[in-house]
Parts: C-alpha cells; structure tokens; sequence
C-alpha cells in the first residue's frame, strides 16, 4: 500500500507496545457486565419505530436546538437549482437519492431489492478497478466513478441500474433442521456512458443505522490498537485489524470506524461524502459536484447551477451535531432467562470475540453527552477475514475483499420495529439474524459452527439475546 510508507518508526513501536497490552485491556473490557443502557447515558429507553430518532438522554440544552436544526437537514428533501428554497437546493446532476433519510429510512437499515425489476431504494453499489487512487482508496471506474449513480436530473441520463436476483443455498443444523439461505446475483442495465471494463470490481452495501455513531467516534485510536491482533499472537484465531483511511477533514491517515470495511475515519468525512456521493450536494469538506470524465453534459449541468457550496458550514456543523448525538435504544427484556442464558451461549460461542460488548470514551471525546462513557455496542470496529461466502473481491483501502468490519449489534432487535423487514449484512443476503450468522466464515467459522451445533433450545435462547439489543 502507498501510504504504508507515511508510518513512522514511532508508530511501528506503538503498534508492537499496543500487541503487548492487548489481552489485558480485551480481559477488561469483556469483564464489565453488560447493562440495558446500550449506549451509556446516551440511553433512551425507547422501543417504537422512531426509535433510532431521538436526541441522547444526556444532551446538553445547548444542544438541543442544534441537534433539531440537524435533523431537518438529513430529513430534508434537495431539490435541482435554482430552486424554492436556496438553502436546500444543488440536487445532482448524478445522485441517488434526494435526502439522507431516503436511505436511512427512520435513521435504520437498508433493505435489498426483491428482485430485478425492483429499484435500490435503501442500497447503493460501490465499484472500482484494480490498482489504488490518492491515499490508498479504490482507484475509480473510467467513466464512471467509485459508486454507480443510477438518478439524475431531467434531460441527463443517469449513470445505469443495477439489477439482483436471487438464488437459494440448502443447508441444515447440526440437529437436522434444514434451512436456506438466498446468494444475490447482480448486473447492470441501461448504461449511459460507455462499455465496463472487463475487471470491475463491485460490492453491493445497503444503508447502515445511524445509532451511537458519535460514541463510535469518540472510543480512543489507542483501544483499537489495544484489540487489534493482525498476526493472532494470542492463537485464538481471530485477527482484528485496523483499516487506515484518508480523512479529508482533518487531510491525514485515521483508523477507519465507520462502513462496511471501516472505510472512513469520521463523521464528518462521512456526512460530506454521503453529501456528495449520494445526493450531488457539495459541503465545505467536498466542494465539487461529481461528474466524471466523459460525461460531458454533467459537467453542463454542473456548471449551470453553480451557486458556491451548497450545504453551507453553518448546516454542515449542525448535520454533524444531529449524527453525533442520536440515542441508542435500551435493551429490551434482559431480565428474562432466556435473554440471560443467550448472553452466555453468545460469549460462549466466540462471538463477542470480535462483537465486543462493551467499550468506552475518555475526556478526549468532541461532545460533553459522549465524554467518559461506558457502552455496548458489541463491536471491536476493527476487519475481520469472513470467508471467501462474503469476499465480495473489492479491496477498500487496506481491507481485503473478505475484511468486513464487525457490524455493531445494538439496536438489531428493532430492526423490523423500525424498518419493516429483518434483512441483514452488506448486502441484504440473511433474511434473519440466524441466516446472518450462517453466512460468516473465515474467522467467524469457528463461532459459526458453535450455534450450527446447538440444540434449537439454545439457538433459540441467543437469538431472544440479540433480539433483545
């Protein structure tokens, strides 16, 4: 990788320092019992379909109207220029939806398409060719970009439609159960602006739940070093590992947090990018609209409507407020026994192994709600090898195609509540947490195997767990 060679000889010794403690501070962390309040103070006991809406417990009344203005701005609906209402106008040319929440529908999950008729409503598609761009991110499509923009404005034709089907998988449990799980297959239709190279990489990533990412940002650089373990020094067959980004704010190299392949360092990078990539709208961290080279006439339309950045600093700011402060839903039922022996099955297993329980902040932490928290969001934050079921080929920085980044667990017992359907991983594949846990590999083999192994007694009882998160 380029930007391997940024890294001093100061942060090699940290790294080797960080592998030294890494048991001790793994051995604490999984010591402190898990609470219903989720996400520490930031809890809201809270289980309706705007559950994942609400401000944090804690927020502080100077806040408050910060946060309100925040959420008009994901909610509100962008329109092309010049339009009504200046402060949300500068839709497009390309984009794919009209408002964050049009993804993040109730701020919850994405959902795959049914079929190939069906349009990516809550999904988007990620792709590249081999080799690398600055920094170290996937090296773009010719023509076409890093992401597949199938909206456009009137009188431009968007970039083309990605189009799934599904094909069904037989298995059984180790008890004779069977079960199936559903493999997509996905191709592209109505291409605008020339052939795909033979060598496309593309992985499909549906709308991930916006709770507690302001915790997840403020959990120290230092814990992640601590549980990284990318040569399993401790033999336990799990080798978490950082993904170094490129941070367009702060303009350096971070430990990747957030995305399927923890593949951006921070919220702000994320809003902006999210901004531009998704909707077209430029922001004080991307100024420009994306056009790509060949699309002429995108360019046109950019030109045309340009009126300076088009989400201002001032409501940038608060966006990122609104992102940073959302509750986390408490835990529903823990004192029911089945919830209780699902924990133990679910540390049993493996799985907190990589889903860690319980992490924390320091003072270090931008907001005063998420200064020196102890929550459970039941990921480490760090890549994991899942097994060539779930290698979707597309390196991402350093993240292999079989690296994903360990999903966060709270909040995933809400997800019909919330969203309407139970589908879950990057693509929508499971249909349930139990198909979810079927498909991991690699690392997670061993986990996996454990409740394939269960009795349907004790498969039941660690899913009333995790549906109770």
């Amino acid at each position: 990788m380029k930007h391997a060679l940024l890294f001093s000889a100061a942060t090699v010794a940290l790294s080797f320092s960080a592998a030294a403690v890494a048991t001790s501070l793994r051995d604490e962390l999984l010591a402190i019992p898990v609470t219903p309040a989720l996400g520490g103070d930031t809890t809201r006991p809270i289980a309706t379909p705007e559950a994942f809406t609400f401000a944090a417990e804690n927020i502080k009344p100077m806040n408050r109207p910060m946060f309100a203005f925040g959420n008009q701005m994901f909610t509100a609906e962008w329109t092309p220029a010049p339009g009504p209402q200046p402060t949300t106008d500068g839709l497009g040319p390309m984009f794919n939806r009209e408002s964050c929440v049009a993804c993040h529908v109730q701020n919850g999950r994405g959902k795959a398409p049914d079929g190939p008729n069906d349009l990516m409503d809550t999904m988007l598609m990620r792709w590249s060719v081999p080799g690398e761009a600055e920094h170290g991110a996937p090296k773009p499509v010719p023509g076409y970009g890093d992401q597949l923009q199938d909206r456009a404005l009137d009188g431009l034709k968007p970039e083309g439609r990605a189009r799934v089907t599904w094909s069904e998988v037989k298995g059984a449990y180790a008890d004779g159960t069977p079960y199936t799980l559903r493999t997509p297959s996905f191709k592209y239709t109505d291409l605008a602006y020339g052939n795909l190279p033979k060598d496309i990489m593309s992985s499909p990533r549906v709308a991930n739940p916006m709770v507690g990412l302001g915790l997840l940002e403020s959990v120290p650089a230092s814990t992640l070093e601590a549980l990284a373990d990318p040569d399993d020094k401790d033999g336990d067959g799990i080798s978490g590992r950082i993904n170094t980004v490129w941070d367009a704010p702060s303009q350096s190299l971070k430990p990747g947090r957030f995305g399927w392949k923890a593949n951006v360092a921070s919220l702000s990078h994320q809003n902006a990018g999210a901004a531009r990539g998704d909707m077209g709208i430029s922001t004080p961290v991307f100024v420009a609209d994306v056009c790509e080279q060949g699309q002429a006439k995108c360019f046109e339309y950019a030109k045309k409507a340009d009126q300076g950045i088009e989400m201002e600093d001032s409501f940038f700011e608060r966006l990122n407020i609104y992102m940073h402060l959302l509750a986390v839903p408490q835990q529903r039922g823990a004192d029911r026994p089945e919830v209780k022996r699902g924990e133990v099955l679910f540390r049993g297993a493996g799985c907190a192994s990589c889903h860690m329980p319980t992490l924390k902040t320091d003072d270090t932490a931008p907001f005063a709600e998420l200064k020196n928290q102890t929550f459970h969001p039941f990921t480490d934050l760090l890549l994991h090898d899942m097994g060539e079921a779930l290698n979707d080929n597309r390196p991402d920085f350093m993240a292999s195609g079989s690296e994903w980044r360990t999903a966060p667990l709270w909040g995933i017992g809400l997800t019909q509540t919330v969203n309407g359907h139970t589908h879950f991983l990057h693509d929508g594949r499971a249909r349930n947490i139990a198909e979810a846990i079927l498909w991991h590999g690699g690392e997670a083999e061993a986990a996996k195997e454990k409740f394939r192994s269960m009795p349907k007694a004790e498969r039941d009882d660690l899913l009333a767990f995790l549906n109770s998160l």
